[in-house]
C-alpha cells in the first residue's frame, strides 16, 4: 500500500526477545529501565493493533491485505505479553483479555491432528498463510504462547 512494513513475526520475535531479556537481566543494571520501557511501549502498540479476531495479521499497519491472522508473530505477542502480567509489568486488567482473546482464537488453528495451520513460511516480510501452512518456529510460538497462559491461569 506504499506505506512502511511492519511484519508480525519479526516484531514478535523483538518482543518475545525483550520479555526473555529482562527476565535474565539483572535489575541493577544501568540501563534496564530504557528495555522496560521500549518493552511496556511495543506491548502497548502492539495491544492498540489487535484485530477484533484477535489474530495480528502478517502486516501490522496492513492488515486487510491479510483476511486471517498468522500464528507465529499472534503466538509470540501472547506469550509476550502473558509473560508481562505475568511478572508484574504489564496491567492484568488491561491485557488479559487481550492474550485471552488472541488464545482463544489462535487455538483454534491447531488442527485435530495437533498440526498448528496459519503459519506465514520463511520469508522476510509479510506473506499470506493458510491453515495447511506450517513452519517449525511457528509450532514453537503457539508452545511458548501455551506455556505463559498457563501460568497466568
Amino acid at each position: 500500500n506504499g506505506n512502511k512494513v511492519f511484519w508480525s513475526r519479526g516484531n514478535g520475535w523483538v518482543l518475545g526477545g525483550l520479555a526473555l531479556t529482562l527476565e535474565q537481566m539483572p535489575k541493577t543494571y544501568k540501563n534496564r529501565l530504557f528495555y522496560v520501557n521500549l518493552y511496556k511501549d511495543m506491548a502497548q502498540r502492539i495491544k492498540d493493533l489487535q484485530p477484533a479476531d484477535g489474530l495480528w495479521r502478517t502486516s501490522l499497519l496492513a492488515p486487510e491485505a491479510f483476511p486471517h491472522g498468522e500464528v507465529s508473530g499472534s503466538g509470540f505477542y501472547i506469550f509476550a505479553l502473558a509473560w508481562g502480567i505475568n511478572n508484574g509489568f504489564l496491567d492484568k486488567a488491561t491485557y488479559k483479555p487481550v492474550v485471552v482473546k488472541a488464545w482463544n482464537a489462535l487455538a483454534q488453528c491447531q488442527q485435530e491432528t495437533g498440526k498448528v495451520g496459519w503459519v506465514q513460511n520463511i520469508g522476510y516480510d509479510p506473506k499470506p498463510a493458510d491453515k495447511d501452512s506450517w513452519q517449525n518456529f511457528g509450532t514453537g510460538a503457539f508452545l511458548l504462547a501455551g506455556s505463559e497462559m498457563l501460568k497466568l491461569n
